[in-house]
């Protein structure tokens, strides 16, 4: 058995102003005002009920809680499909209660000091911890100048609490709350951020760590290690100021006019979640988003993994756990220990190369499934990608290094079991020149494989776009909420993602976790690279009822339009 996990906490921070970015925001205001971060726990709770689990109410202008109708044909998230799916989950009978504020705060990031938005006034935002079968209900205060919602990515959960506007819930206006409220099925490590413009490339993101009852690993200590890439607050730069400066370069002839893909037909102007124009809707304006500060767009990011262009945005920081490489987090222990790195990139446009000097990475899980163990030197962890890995720690101080795959920066923290100096910033353990693993090298444990099966139905999108335009989309056809790829419940579902661009793609499927078909392992994922010019071939169930998102979870990206949506027949 494990002993007690050892918890680090977070920087402190205090509530401070900051400037409003300016979004599209899609679907009608929610909810009423509500506070701080506080849990507890009961036994009492059903799992969620029969219908929409989320509530809310408040002084900002009422509505309710659901999206907008499903069109005729298709499954609706509050559809009695839905509450059945969830009453056949298993478990619900405790019920995990938080109270989360996400609001505008100040933060010191291990030097630099920024004003941002954060959940809790924390970066990441207190870890949520609850055992898999519990119910989860948590209720966010939005305290935020833009409207706002939660996705929990990677879970399995039912759709009317996926928190995407306008396709499974209205968003949360200013002022307002929800409460989501959902059965918790699956073990693992997993985190929440929200589905609305560019605001995942704030400080708005937490760890959710599901645990498993009857753990089969054995470990002393446990280390929530999360991956970010930094911009906001930086010399007046805010994310929307960045996706206006990469749409200015496609429209007006910036970055030399260099193309990084193919296959674009100019991404003309549309609304809804992902446009990069100026905020209308519950805002009440218009007019375009204005690019703030110096220059973020990079060029020439070239990975031997990931290819000629490993990433869009020169994020003058990249941290771990909220700490730059000059002011770490560190980890304590004792030599022997074995330790349980649970590893998750919440970076907006950055691929992390991850290491920990002196030791080797034993990986047991990606995306929260487990895998036959497997030894590397260095993980590559894509955007949304999360892997678990054990380490046995040697006697000293070691750093853990996380390399902006290309970008010629890294972020780091340490890892101490005994006396001595502190790494360099700038060391580079050589264990990132050496094994490198990526996922489709994995193999699905037996318990959790995906049998094989002929797929009942196959859906081929192609991935489209490049920098010269900046019309990043599947099929040419930028996101609009209305988009439907059918399938039918019960079928096996085969999803084959041909990248026509010269840059890589993580891609993302919500509500569902897949095999990689292409990998003889076929571990299953719910966030997967497509690299330059490839195929991604992936494999699903389709057991959850609903709207479910596919789309880049390279934040920029997915708001220029690189989203569609799947959507459950209802006959």
């Amino acid at each position: 058995m494990r002993k007690p996990i050892t918890r680090i906490p977070g920087p402190a921070s205090a509530d401070g102003p900051s400037k409003p970015s300016r979004r599209v925001l899609l679907g009608a205001a929610a909810g009423a005002a509500g506070a701080g971060l506080v849990t507890a726990c009961s036994g009492d709770g059903d799992g969620g009920g029969d219908g929409g689990g989320g509530s809310h109410s408040g002084h900002s202008g009422g509505g309710n809680a659901g999206p907008s109708a499903a069109p005729a044909g298709f499954v609706s998230p509050t559809g009695k499909e839905v509450a059945a799916a969830e009453r056949a989950r298993p478990g619900g009978g405790r019920v995990r209660e938080v109270r989360l504020t996400a609001a505008r705060a100040t933060l010191d990031l291990g030097g630099p000091t920024v004003r941002t938005w954060a959940y809790g006034g924390e970066l990441p935002g207190r870890e949520v911890r609850v055992t898999a079968g519990d119910t989860l209900a948590l209720t966010l205060a939005n305290h935020l100048p833009e409207a706002t919602t939660l996705h929990w990515h990677g879970l399995a959960l039912r759709n009317d609490m996926d928190g995407v506007p306008a396709l499974t819930q209205r968003a949360i206006a200013p002022g307002a709350d929800f409460s989501y409220r959902f059965k918790v099925p699956h073990p693992g490590t997993y985190w929440f951020h929200p589905h609305s413009g560019t605001q995942q490339d704030r400080g708005l993101y937490a760890p959710l760590i599901v645990e498993d009852p009857r753990e089969p690993l054995r470990y002393d200590e446990e280390w929530v290690v999360v991956l970010d890439d930094w911009v906001d607050g930086v010399d007046g730069s805010t994310p929307d100021g960045v996706l206006t400066e990469l749409r200015a370069g496609m429209e007006h002839g910036g970055g030399g006019g260099m193309d990084h893909g193919g296959g674009g037909d100019g991404g003309g102007g549309h609304e809804g979640h992902g446009m990069a124009t100026g905020p209308t809707g519950a805002s009440g304006t218009t007019g375009p988003a204005k690019a703030s500060g110096p220059s973020r767009m990079m060029m020439g990011a070239r990975s031997d993994i990931l290819g000629p262009d490993a990433g869009d945005v020169a994020h003058p920081h990249y941290l771990i756990n909220g700490r730059t490489p000059r002011s770490p987090a560190v980890f304590r222990a004792r030599p022997g220990d074995r330790v349980r790195l649970r590893l998750i990139n919440a970076g907006g446009d950055t691929a992390f190369r991850v290491a920990l000097g002196g030791h080797e990475l034993t990986v047991t899980h990606t995306d929260g499934f487990p895998v036959r163990h497997r030894r590397t030197d260095a993980l590559l962890i894509g955007m949304g990608e999360r892997y678990d890995v054990l380490v046995t720690a040697k006697d000293g101080v070691f750093p853990l290094t996380a390399v902006a795959e290309g970008k010629k920066a890294a972020a780091q923290a340490v890892l101490r079991t005994g006396g001595g100096r502190p790494p360099a910033a700038s060391v580079r353990p050589k264990e990132l020149t050496g094994r490198v693993l990526l996922a489709d090298r994995l193999t699905a444990d037996d318990s959790v494989a995906l049998p094989r099966r002929t797929p009942d139905r196959t859906i081929r999108i192609r991935l489209t776009g490049g920098m010269r335009k900046y019309d990043w989309a599947f099929d040419k056809k930028p996101y609009t909420p209305d988009q439907r790829h059918p399938v039918r419940a019960g079928e096996r579902v085969r999803l084959v993602f041909t990248n026509g661009t010269a840059m890589w793609h993580p891609l993302h499927l919500h509500g569902h976790t897949f095999a990689l078909a292409g990998a003889p392992g076929r571990p299953r994922k719910d966030t997967a690279v497509a690299l330059p010019n490839g195929t991604l071939t992936v494999d699903f169930d389709a057991d959850n009822p609903g709207l479910w998102m596919i789309h880049c979870h390279n934040v920029y990206h997915a708001e220029a339009g690189m989203m569609t949506a799947l959507g459950y027949r209802t006959r």
